[in-house]
């Protein structure tokens, strides 16, 4: 069995092996493959904007999401938050790192100053901080060519150190209304 482009498997029943190329897609005859070979190495971040004025911060993580990169970027994200002595409510979606009991008991101690509200299952158009990563790939992204993945951070970073400060931009793109 091999993996089509569309990530359907197709399944071959005659009895020599079919041609494939070399990122393991089917290949007929005299057509060239137009798949990216994808290398392995990614990179997402956390973010949050405060709604009042639109600053915004965020955190790299080139490793996995989960809930320990979570509870360090809920510490940082609390560090620079209670400054303004309001209280936070962070709305985040449902994932599955929001919810564990690694930063449960953390989560409970900063109750009163800190809490995070979630959104109903399955609602991404919900959660303003999609806005936020659809206009940074459509400002930052879109149509543009990346030899490496430094220069897709680069430029990602670039944009999001100018939103650091508050940005009216965002800060119309996340009202709640």
């Amino acid at each position: 069995m091999l993996r089509s482009t569309s990530g359907q498997r197709t399944k071959y029943t005659s009895s020599s092996t079919a041609p494939v190329a070399a990122c393991g897609c089917p290949r007929k005859p005299r057509t060239p493959c137009c798949c990216i070979i994808r290398r392995g190495r990614s990179v997402g971040y956390f973010g949050a904007v405060r709604l009042r004025d639109g600053k915004f911060q965020f955190s790299r993580e080139t490793g996995k999401f989960n809930a320990v990169t979570f509870w360090a970027f809920l510490k940082e994200l609390r560090r620079t938050s209670i400054r303004t002595r309001r209280r936070v409510v962070v709305i985040t979606d449902h994932a599955r790192y929001h919810h564990a009991r690694l930063h449960k008991e953390w989560r409970a101690t900063h109750i009163e100053d800190f809490v995070l509200d979630y959104l109903p299952p399955y609602s991404p158009e919900l959660n303003p901080i999609e806005r936020v990563w659809k206009l940074t790939r459509r400002q930052c992204l879109h149509n543009r060519y990346f030899p490496v993945l430094e220069e897709v951070v680069a430029v990602v970073e670039t944009q999001f150190e100018n939103w650091r400060n508050g940005n009216e931009t965002l800060r119309r793109l996340c009202a709640i209304t």
